[in-house]
């Protein structure tokens, strides 16, 4: 069966564009010396995970406590939980889950860290770089904290701004030596070396690429594996198109640098301006030949990890042939 031939909306990923992905950004790490931590959340596939681990990989990173588990089911057994457990009925499951992996969390406050007593787990400290979201906010916070474990394994940073290296540094020289410094963010993954104190990179985007990151140019079109195939339901005045695809299969997050909620591959000139639950508007009025009632299209949304989410499972080919529908085993983890 060729992709031509699916029903629509469906969520597709260009098989060899992954393994190309994930063999360039392998290659990088490998050339400066860092461990690569792929970031689940954005395809929250085991089968794709085994593809990063085979290529060299160390572990896994997850956002949720669900996703962990959903991987553990399946083998894995390094994970790195990259997001503050609060309360008891998560810390109950974190025992479990450690009782059959190597779990490490990060942790960036006293509540967080008195949460994991008795936990079997390593623990990062989350440190605020810049990026203005979890994490310790100052170096002397990190040492601190760092000082009232006696499972630290090192610090986390997400993303890396300018100034996360020297961020970092100084709180090393509180610290001394530590086993991992983690850093992430696939728009600045190819620096991840100039900051001189990087042990591991966590990143997820990558393997799929996005809009977001088109527009970052930190990859090309050829390479954005992850689509969205619609059909044209409606074409109620010239200028205006109506796609089966709304938010429930495209993701509403912005992507900075690009305006609207997706790239419309076979009609770039056009925007999809809005979203409804079903419809995706689309503004054709610079088309020269605009899309027709029953025409195919293919999407690339803004944000890979937000779109994988909405879907049930991924259909992956290779130059448009089918190869495999998978379910996407973690979507909805977000417990």
């Amino acid at each position: 069966m060729r992709i031509d031939d699916l029903d629509t909306p469906v969520l597709t990923a260009d098989l060899d564009a992954v393994e190309r992905n994930i063999s360039r950004m392998q290659r990088y790490c490998d050339e400066h010396g860092l461990a690569l931590r792929p970031h689940v959340k954005t395809h929250k596939l085991p089968e794709l995970a085994r593809l990063q681990v085979d290529a060299g990989a160390r572990g896994i990173a997850c956002q949720k406590l669900g996703e962990a588990e959903i991987f553990a089911d399946a083998g894995f057994d390094d994970i790195l939980i990259s997001f503050p457990l609060i309360g008891q009925a998560k810390i109950a499951r974190l025992r479990a889950l450690a009782e059959r992996a190597r779990v490490c969390v990060a942790v960036d406050s006293d509540e967080g860290l008195d949460a994991l007593a008795g936990a079997d787990v390593g623990v990062l400290v989350e440190c605020d770089t810049g990026g203005g979201r979890t994490g310790v906010q100052s170096p002397e916070a990190a040492a601190n904290l760092a000082a009232r474990t006696k499972r630290l394994r090192g610090l986390m940073t997400y993303p890396m701004p300018p100034g996360a290296g020297a961020w970092l540094r100084r709180a090393l020289d509180l610290i001394g030596d530590v086993q991992t410094v983690s850093v992430g963010g696939t728009p600045t993954a190819h620096t991840a070396h100039e900051l001189g104190v990087a042990t591991e990179l966590r990143v997820g985007t990558y393997v799929y690429g996005d809009r977001a990151s088109l527009a970052g140019g930190v990859t090309t079109l050829e390479d954005c594996a992850l689509r969205v195939l619609a059909t044209v339901v409606s074409t109620p005045t010239r200028d205006r198109a109506i796609l089966d695809a709304g938010t429930k299969a495209l993701t509403s997050d912005p992507a900075s640098g690009a305006d609207g909620f997706g790239l419309l591959v076979e009609h770039p000139e056009a925007a999809v301006y809005r979203l409804n639950e079903e419809h995706g508007i689309v503004d054709v009025s610079r088309s020269e030949r605009p899309p027709r009632i029953g025409d195919r299209v293919s999407v690339v949304p803004n944000h890979a990890c937000g779109a994988t989410n909405l879907h049930d499972e991924i259909v992956l080919h290779r130059d448009g042939i089918v190869v495999e529908t998978l379910p996407i085993r973690a979507r909805g983890r977000i417990r």
